[in-house]
């Protein structure tokens, strides 16, 4: 049986050493995002419905994990359940503006 060769990091090009680490970094970058993302993200706002789930995704299948995640496991957030207009008591733009500044004219300056 013949033993493999062992190669030394000095063999390899700086260039591929450089573009390897560059790819490490971007993949514990976006592994890192994403974990954050799914930790701050309420458990109805997720796909599949089970946060663990995408946390075993996101580690055990590298950059295509997060890449996964980020594309398909994140679901808008629903709307608030007021989200009709403005609540009848409630202050607006103009009703502030013209506590700051005092009531406009019908005029205009001159």
């Amino acid at each position: 049986m013949i033993a493999p060769a062992a190669v030394s990091l000095s063999s390899v090009p700086t260039g591929v050493l450089i573009a390897v680490g560059v790819l490490a970094l971007l993949e514990l970058g976006l592994d890192v995002f994403a974990l954050v993302d799914l930790a701050r993200r309420p458990k109805n706002t997720v796909a599949l419905g089970n946060k663990w789930v995408w946390v075993a995704i996101i580690l055990l299948v590298n950059l295509l994990g997060a890449i996964l995640y980020l594309v398909v496991g994140r679901q808008p957030a629903p709307p608030p359940e007021d989200s009709g207009p403005a609540a009848a008591g409630a202050p607006n733009a103009t009703s502030i503006a013209d506590a700051l500044y005092g009531e406009r004219g019908d005029s205009e300056p001159t």
